[in-house]
């Protein structure tokens, strides 16, 4: 038994090993690219038509607030177009059909587009909207964004170059400090944006449209396929597409466009589900293309790795679970050399830290205080374990479900709420109860290493703890918050 556990520890600490270094190679990326900046472009010699796409689904409390925004970007009004594509089935229609009588009032160009039925979820509501765009270039906004007035000038530039398929802007967050939860999200959400976007593009490799905040060629879209609805990231779907037929993308660390951050768990747990469990049903899906492709070798390995680094869940929860009878397997004796072997995995710690350090060095001021958060973010990276490993075999073992749209209530500073608002998720999810369970267990695990004086372990059995404790007990308290 004794055994079975080593060996299955090992190869869990393996592959989060591999995956961890991957901090190493984007900070090498980072430095040699740091200088090799692509946001100086001229501008465009025309003003093509531009068409905004708002997909909506239920989203009363900010949907005003993000047509307000789209209405007063700074483009001719002649030249733009707005389609707010609406598979909503509650108040936010005929909320929806206020605002857009009255823009039209206003001279805007702006379409309130409904659907019979809601197929296809937001893809589908994207590629309904694209048959009758009329616009050269797509620009997409989810519900809790307020894109900048000077969006369209400052993204439009680079398609002068007839290559170029996308452009990417970087999330800002709204509401990044409103809460421990809020700042975690921050945290993890600048570590993508800043440097493994930045990276990706500069080096060369492909990167995706992260469904909101950017704009497409239209040709672009239809060249790859137009939009699936076969994953539950259409967005990451279509962009290996694209690029896989030779379009370039490009990402724009130094221009932001500012979005509402989810401030309740069950609504972060249904977004972290969604985005897991659509990158590997897009990696089974798009990775055979991307190895039958004429693409350089790098662009394959790197892909594969981009498009499966979600496997690390269920190995996270799998050194959870190990991670107690290993202290007294450790402590019966007769496992020196494995365990002195073992010390080496603490460099993926290492690498993840420093790719986080550097992230927030980049773009924030008072990046020392909110470094400060790191553990708190490995943490609740460990507590959500279990929910993202759910995603992980739901993907793997193509089991569909459907889009569950992240809700937002419109909170933004410290006096804002979602409690006592709609969309809340009415009843505790089982998986709340085994995320307790599992708390529990890990604080035997804190108790055995202090008992054993393994103080090397201590610091990771507290991490394993202090996530399934504060992902569980947070669960409970919004639940019943809601109340």
């Amino acid at each position: 038994m004794d055994e079975i556990v080593l060996i299955s520890y090992f190869i869990a600490l393996s592959i989060l090993f591999i995956f961890g270094l991957h901090g190493f190679l984007l900070l090498y990326y980072h430095r040699k690219y740091k200088d090799n900046s692509s946001e100086s472009q001229p501008e465009l010699d025309e003003t093509p038509l531009v068409t905004i796409q708002l997909p909506l689904f239920n989203e009363y409390y900010v949907v005003e607030r993000l047509i307000n925004s789209v209405c007063a970007i700074k483009y001719p009004k002649e030249k733009i177009e707005i389609q707010v594509l609406d598979d909503s089935t509650d108040e936010t229609v005929d909320l929806v059909k206020k605002i857009v009588k009255a823009k039209k009032a206003e001279g805007i160009d702006i379409e309130h587009i409904r659907r019979k039925t809601r197929e296809g979820f937001k893809a589908g509501a994207l590629k309904e909207g694209l048959k009758i765009a009329k616009g050269e270039f797509v620009a997409i906004f989810d519900a809790d964004f307020i894109p900048q007035k000077t969006f369209l000038k400052n993204t439009l530039k680079f398609f002068a170059n007839d290559k170029i398929g996308m452009v990417q802007t970087r999330w800002e967050h709204l509401n990044g400090d409103y809460s421990l939860l809020t700042r975690a999200q921050a945290l993890a959400l600048d570590g993508h944006f800043v440097i493994e976007q930045t990276v990706r593009n500069k080096a060369g490799f492909f990167i995706n449209f992260n469904g909101t905040g950017g704009i497409w060629r239209k040709s672009c879209i239809e060249d790859a396929g137009n939009w699936h609805a076969d994953t539950l990231t259409e967005d990451l779907d279509l962009s290996f597409r694209a690029q896989l037929n030779g379009w370039k993308f490009i990402f724009l660390k130094d221009y932001t466009s500012p979005a509402e951050l989810p401030s309740e768990i069950s609504a972060l747990k249904s977004q972290q589900f969604r985005w897991t469990k659509g990158a590997i049903e897009t990696a089974k899906k798009v990775l055979p293309l991307v190895w039958k492709s004429a693409v350089p070798l790098r662009i394959k390995l790197y892909s594969t790795f981009h498009l499966s680094n979600n496997i690390v869940f269920p190995f996270i929860l799998l050194a959870a679970i190990l991670n107690v009878p290993l202290i007294f397997i450790k402590n019966s004796g007769g496992h020196e050399i494995y365990f002195a072997f073992m010390s080496i995995f603490v460099f993926a710690f290492i690498s993840t830290f420093l790719f986080y350090l550097y992230s927030q060095k980049d773009i924030h001021p008072d990046w020392r205080k909110r470094i400060v958060l790191f553990p708190v973010f490995m943490a609740g990276s460990m507590g959500f374990a279990l929910n993202n490993s759910r995603a992980v075999f739901e993907g793997l073992l193509n089991r569909k479900s459907e889009f569950v749209r992240t809700p937002k209530f419109k909170v933004e500073g410290e006096t804002d709420t979602w409690i006592g608002k709609k969309y809340l998720s009415k009843k505790i999810d089982f998986a709340v109860i085994v995320e307790l369970i599992l708390a529990i267990y890990c604080l035997l695990g804190v108790a055995s290493s202090i008992y054993f004086l393994e103080i090397a372990a201590l610091p990771f059995q507290l991490l394993f703890f202090i996530g399934f404790s504060f992902v569980s007990i947070t669960s409970l308290k919004h639940a019943f918050a809601k109340k």
